[in-house]
C-alpha cells in the first residue's frame, strides 16, 4: 500500500513538473493509473491529500489558468522552485545515488510515468523530458531474474535457481541472499551459498529460467560483516581472446566503446567499434541491450548469438 502511495506521489510531481502549462484536474487524472481506477469521488478526495502531502513535503503546487477571462483551475510545479542547488557529494556518495537510479530504471518503477507523458502529449501539452531523464526507456536483455532475486532478498527468504557458468554448464543452486550489487554494468545477488557452505556472487544475467523459493520468509540473517562490493572487485574475468567489429551509432554503447581496441568514424551517425572480449554470453547480452544502436560486423557466430537474444526479447514483450 505505502509502495503504490509513493509511486503515485512521484508520479504526480513528474507529470506537473513535465509542462508549463497548467493541468486540469482531468488532465492530471488520465495520465495517473490509479487516478483513473477511482470513482470520481474517490479521486477528488486522493488528488486533495496527495497535493497536501506534496505541499507537506516543501513542494508548492502553483494553482492558476492561462484564459485571460478565466475558466478551469489547473495545477503545475516550477521548476525553479523545486530544483535543488548544487550539491557537492564524495565519490561514494556519488556512487550510491548512481546505483540507485541504476535500481530505479531496473524496477521498473517508470514504466507508468512514461505512459502519463504520452498521454500529455496526446492532449496538446508541452512536454520537457530533460526533468523525467529517469523515465527514457531501455532494452533490457540480461536480468530477467531481477524482481524475484530483488523480492526474495528484501525478504530474507532462500531461493533455488539453474546457473549457467562461462563454460556453459548448468547447475541447480541454493542461495541465501544477503544483498544485491552493480559492478561493472551487470548486477549480482551474494549471499549464503547452501551447496557450497559458503559465501558466494551470482551474476543475475547467468541464472536460467525462474527463481524459486527455498525456504520462507525471514529464515536468515544477514551478517554484519557481509560486504558484496568487495567480493566483486575480487572477481578476476578471464583475458580476452577474440575482437567483434560493431557499427555502434554516435554517441551510443558507451560501455562497448570503454573496452574499445579501435574506435573509427564511418559517417556523421555511426563508427566502426572493435572490442576484445572473453565469452561470447556476456559481451551479447550487453550488445543486444542497446537494441539497434549496435549492429554486429563480426564474428558471425557473435552476431547469431545476438540476434537470439534480440528475438527472445521481442517475443516476451509481443
Amino acid at each position: 500500500m505505502a509502495q503504490r502511495k509513493t509511486e503515485r506521489l512521484m508520479n504526480l510531481v513528474f507529470t506537473l513538473l513535465a509542462t508549463n502549462q497548467y493541468l486540469t484536474k482531468e488532465q492530471i487524472r488520465s495520465s495517473i493509473a490509479e487516478y483513473r481506477e477511482d470513482t470520481d469521488v474517490a479521486f477528488e478526495r486522493k488528488f486533495e491529500r496527495d497535493k497536501q502531502e506534496l505541499r507537506d513535503l516543501g513542494l508548492e503546487i502553483e494553482t492558476g489558468t492561462y484564459d485571460a477571462l478565466g475558466g478551469v483551475t489547473g495545477y503545475r510545479l516550477l521548476r525553479a522552485e523545486v530544483e535543488l542547488p548544487q550539491i557537492d557529494l564524495t565519490v561514494e556518495e556519488a556512487a550510491v545515488l548512481g546505483l540507485a537510479g541504476q535500481l530505479w530504471d531496473h524496477a521498473g518503477m517508470a514504466a507508468e510515468t512514461t505512459t502519463a507523458l504520452a498521454k500529455l502529449k496526446a492532449i496538446g501539452n508541452d512536454i520537457d523530458p530533460s526533468v523525467l531523464r529517469m523515465t527514457e526507456a531501455r532494452l533490457s536483455a540480461d536480468e530477467p531474474a531481477f524482481d524475484a532475486v530483488f523480492d526474495a532478498t528484501g525478504r530474507r527468504m532462500p531461493i533455488a535457481f539453474e546457473y549457467r557458468r562461462p563454460e556453459g554448464e548448468t547447475t541447480l543452486r541454493h542461495l541465501e541472499p544477503w544483498g544485491m550489487t552493480s559492478y561493472r554494468e551487470h548486477w549480482y545477488v551474494g549471499g549464503f551459498d547452501r551447496d557450497r557452505g559458503g559465501p558466494r556472487l551470482f551474476r543475475l544475467s547467468r541464472i536460467v529460467g525462474d527463481v524459486k523459493p527455498d525456504g520462507d520468509p525471514g529464515e536468515y540473517e544477514v551478517p554484519e560483516d557481509a560486504d558484496l562490493k568487495k567480493v566483486a572487485r575480487a572477481l578476476h574475468p578471464p583475458e580476452p581472446d577474440a575482437t567483434a567489429v560493431l557499427q555502434v551509432t554516435a554517441g551510443r554503447g558507451q560501455s562497448l566503446r570503454r573496452h574499445a581496441v579501435r574506435v573509427d568514424r564511418l559517417d556523421d551517425t555511426t563508427d566502426e567499434v572493435e572490442v576484445a572480449y572473453a565469452v561470447q554470453g556476456d559481451i551479447a547480452g550487453d550488445i543486444a541491450s542497446y537494441g539497434p544502436d549496435v549492429l554486429v560486423v563480426s564474428p558471425p557466430e557473435l552476431r547469431a548469438a545476438v540476434i537470439e537474444r534480440l528475438r527472445a526479447i521481442a517475443e516476451v514483450h509481443a
